[in-house]
């Protein structure tokens, strides 16, 4: 894993040098490099000075490459334009060092480190590249959301490290103190995020350019699952109190933000509010405590990456033909750009879990585990998977038919490089689950 992580670092001086397509191609490359690395089993591979991983690390390592070497080439505007390219190109390696080490980090003090310094480089990207002059209270937000849980997050280490005597993963087991549950938790809660401290993320979204959006979606959103999925072992003495409430809440809030959903008229606060829906949906599988919930937050954590990240660029590339994110302007686009269609149309049935997606697996595994835990919670994920389907298929229908913007004198067709990006996210989101059956292995 050092020797990886090398590379990645030897790869800084090609943002300064290289071709700003060069430095996209070889983010590529690395994707699929990686796959010598891919760990299929539970069990820790490839260690070497504190990093490793298993089959968890290693989809969200593979995830956030995969995710990081679209946002590059899904910034066409940033190159054409001549907006600090170069500087662009090192502040996306950046946060895709930082990642790299999260996800793989057998400490937990690594891992507490570098899920703080990832927030820098986002922080960079939104506040640097975002299109309006609210980006600066929205990086703001994001920011003092993060760092208002991640100091309680820190003094309860001190605790596990005095209580184990190690901060390794595998050395922890059980504790049984509330505090501590929530002091662990709350910055994960925050980051996944769960209703009522959900707010940064929809101001995130809609201030943050196609880059920004895509990285916040695939794999930000990521870190609290992946947190969550590492630690709760611990907590197990909370699944009949402190687990059910946060479920309760969890599915309660899925439900009105599915609701919120329907009220949007700004296409990336749509899908913006769609994710804390979905990610709802993992936070009470992994609060299950059982394996099919924790394997299927993690398919389902993989499948949003993919699916959420696409549409958040179809959106921009929507906003670039049109210079609007509202959905009253965005309509009749069928008609202009058929088949843009056919990459909402596949990208939004997707998101509603329709088969083959990696979504419909996902939603599968995390409906057994948490009907499994209580009957009673039947209504609710009936209602999130309805209105789940509800919105998406309000935003495709809004946007795709009726007349088109009759303000829109001019048009430029898509390239080749915009559907090379839809059909990079969603192949793999479809072709994935074929293969699904290796997620159960890493539990």
């Amino acid at each position: 894993m050092m020797g990886f992580l090398f590379g990645l670092v030897m790869s800084v001086p090609l943002c300064f040098v290289a071709g700003f397509w060069l430095n996209q191609i070889v983010w590529l490359f690395l994707s699929f490099m990686f796959l010598l690395y891919f760990a299929f089993s539970g069990l820790f591979t490839s260690i070497s000075m504190d990093l490793g991983c298993d089959l968890l690390s290693s989809s969200l390592v593979m995830l956030s490459f995969w995710v990081c070497s679209l946002m590059v080439m899904a910034s066409g505007q940033v190159y054409l334009g001549g907006n600090w390219s170069r500087f662009f190109l090192a502040v996306v390696l950046g946060l895709m060092v930082s990642l790299y080490l999260t996800f793989s980090a057998l400490n937990l003090f690594v891992f507490y480190v570098f899920f703080e310094v990832s927030l820098i480089p986002t922080l960079i990207l939104i506040v640097g590249w975002g299109y309006q002059p609210e980006r600066l209270q929205a990086g703001l937000y994001l920011l003092f959301y993060t760092m208002m849980a991640s100091l309680p997050m820190m003094v309860s280490l001190f605790y596990c490290y005095e209580k184990f005597m190690s901060l390794h993963y595998y050395f922890f087991s059980g504790v049984d103190s509330f505090v501590v549950y929530l002091l662990l938790n709350f910055v994960f809660f925050i980051k996944i995020p769960m209703f009522f401290v959900h707010l940064w993320l929809p101001k995130a979204h809609v201030e943050a350019p196609v880059s920004g959006s895509m990285v916040l979606a695939g794999v930000m959103l990521k870190l609290g699952g992946y947190g969550m999925l590492r630690l709760m072992v611990m907590f197990a003495f909370f699944l009949d109190s402190a687990n059910l409430f946060f479920i309760s809440l969890s599915l309660l809030g899925g439900v009105i933000v599915s609701l919120i959903c329907l009220r949007q008229s700004d296409i990336k606060s749509l899908i913006a509010y769609s994710s804390v829906s979905h990610m709802g949906l993992v936070l009470s599988g992994i609060m299950t405590l059982n394996c099919w919930g924790m394997s299927g937050a993690l398919v389902m954590m993989v499948a949003h990456g993919l699916c959420s990240s696409g549409l958040f660029c179809l959106a921009n590339i929507c906003y670039e033909r049109l210079l609007s994110r509202s959905i009253y302007v965005n309509k009749g686009l069928i008609n202009i750009m058929p088949s843009l269609s056919l990459a909402w149309f596949m990208l939004i049935s997707s998101s509603m879990a329709a088969p083959p997606s990696l979504n419909l697996l996902g939603e599968i595994m995390l409906i057994n585990s948490v009907v499994g835990l209580s009957v009673s919670t039947m209504f609710f994920l009936m209602s999130i998977s309805f209105l789940g389907a509800v919105y998406s298929l309000f935003l495709y229908s809004f946007t795709q038919h009726g007349s088109y913007y009759g303000g829109c004198f001019s048009y430029f067709p898509c390239s080749l490089r915009e559907y090379l990006v839809l059909g990079l996210h969603w192949i793999p989101l479809n072709v994935v689950v074929l293969t699904g059956g290796w997620v159960v292995l890493w539990f």
